[in-house]
């Protein structure tokens, strides 16, 4: 089969148009298709293994299954998981079967692999395994979440990344010169300004780069010069609606979710309210921001600045009571603050010490004196004798070993490790404080 007979169907987008026929073509993606990189390496000597490329929207991951299978002799099988079921996957199994008795192998070019369901994979994994299919997975998601382990241990994971602008603007120019497929006919000039502000539109997405470019060209003026001319003035009607929303349960999402809280964390107000408002800007839930900032405060922030918390559940509220637009500002004014402040994470690495602890200490019980002596019976079992009213003693702090609230026979472990950072210097020094009260009552036998 052709599968670039009608790419001069001048009726046709001209992203479908212009795709590469063969690697030479082809544009980014150079860790994979240029000199001696694994693509090229698979059709300089005919064999293509199965794989799962894994990128954005537009990076070209259907344009190399084609090439792989034009380049290596293969027919090409295209489904999409999101519409193919067992029956289709079995009929696409029995034309390969088909073709191998003919001496011919067959490419399965699987679509948004990351859709399908177990029952599904389980129909395919065998004939992946027999080598009567080679499987070309297509995905925009993390495959390692969603394809079962047998199937993706029989094929590599090949990951692309989104087109650079410098690229974006090589494909829109071999566009404009391309006469048999592209727009060269029309003669038309587009400055370099006009080429990169497209390019920075499309995000890294080819096809999108493409289509804002034959939009453009729909506005073109003549330029006295039997030719015709795209204007930067154009661009408003091209690019004033363009939206840069993405999938809320992507990479993508979770992506930029990380970039705040790493932004915060590393003390860069400016990164965390960019990643923010293209977070929001895109679609996302800023409630969803907010919660991450209420995680933030505990686990970066923590005592060393403990007005932290407050502050941010006083984001949240007031983001719900003034509504989206005036609520951002106060998820903005939350964000600041625990990016400059100073920064712990002792709360965080206490609690899983803990946590760990506890887990190594099943027999772990209350001591006495801190149980609860609801009814005589309980009293008379000595539950809350000895223990010590803290209100009652100097300083508000019961003194000794003897009262230092720890399991019986149970290793004496810190969690609790205040840094020097902020706030928490005077916690740690309020502790050693009253470890030297303890040592002092311990040598005078006790309160």
């Amino acid at each position: 089969m052709d599968l670039f007979a009608d790419e001069s169907d001048h009726d046709a987008p001209l992203a479908w148009r212009m795709r590469p026929r063969t690697l030479a073509d082809y544009v980014g993606q150079q860790a994979l298709v240029g000199p001696g990189r694994p693509l090229a390496r698979m059709i300089e000597t005919g064999v293509v293994r199965s794989m799962i490329l894994w990128g954005p929207p537009g990076s070209g991951k259907t344009t190399l299954a084609e090439i792989l299978a034009a380049e290596s002799g293969a027919e090409l099988e295209h489904l999409s998981a999101v519409m193919a079921g067992v029956k289709e996957i079995r009929a696409a199994v029995e034309r390969a079967r088909a073709r191998q008795a003919r001496g011919q192998a067959t490419l399965l070019f699987l679509d948004e692999i990351h859709r399908l369901n177990k029952s599904q994979q389980d129909a395919l994994l065998p004939h992946v395994e027999s080598g009567l299919l080679t499987l070309i997975g297509a995905t925009t998601e993390n495959p390692s979440f969603e394809v079962n382990s047998a199937l993706l241990s029989r094929a590599r994971v090949h990951v692309l990344t989104s087109l650079g602008e410098a690229e974006l603007v090589e494909v829109l120019r071999r566009a404009l010169a391309d006469e048999a497929r592209g727009l060269g006919a029309r003669r038309l000039r587009v400055d370099d300004e006009v080429l990169a502000l497209l390019a920075r539109a499309a995000a890294g997405d080819a096809r999108r780069a493409l289509g804002l470019l034959e939009t453009a060209c729909d506005f073109a003026e003549p330029d006295g010069e039997d030719g015709e001319v795209v204007r930067r003035e154009a661009l408003v009607d091209v690019l004033g609606h363009q939206a840069s929303a993405f999938d809320k349960q992507g990479d993508h999402y979770y992506d930029l979710l990380s970039a705040i809280h790493k932004s915060v964390r590393s003390s860069r107000p400016d990164a965390a309210l960019l990643y923010i408002a293209r977070f929001v800007q895109g679609g996302g839930d800023p409630l969803d921001v907010v919660r991450r900032l209420t995680a933030i405060a505990s686990e970066d922030v923590g005592n060393a600045d403990p007005r932290a918390l407050p502050l941010v559940m006083a984001a949240w509220d007031a983001y719900l009571r003034l509504g989206d637009h005036e609520g951002q500002r106060a998820i903005a004014h939350a964000a600041i603050h625990l990016a400059v402040a100073p920064k712990s994470n002792a709360i965080d690495q206490a609690w899983k010490r803990a946590q760990a602890f506890v887990a190594s200490q099943p027999r772990l019980e209350v001591p006495g004196y801190l149980r609860n002596a609801p009814t005589k019976l309980m009293e008379s079992l000595g539950h809350g004798h000895g223990y010590r009213y803290a209100h009652h003693e100097p300083h508000a702090y019961p003194a000794g070993s003897s009262h230092d609230c720890w399991p019986e026979e149970t290793p004496r472990e810190r969690f609790y490790r205040p840094t020097e950072q902020g706030q928490e210097k005077r916690y740690g020094q309020l502790m050693a404080w009253r470890e030297q009260l303890d040592a002092e009552a311990d040598e005078g036998g006790g309160a």
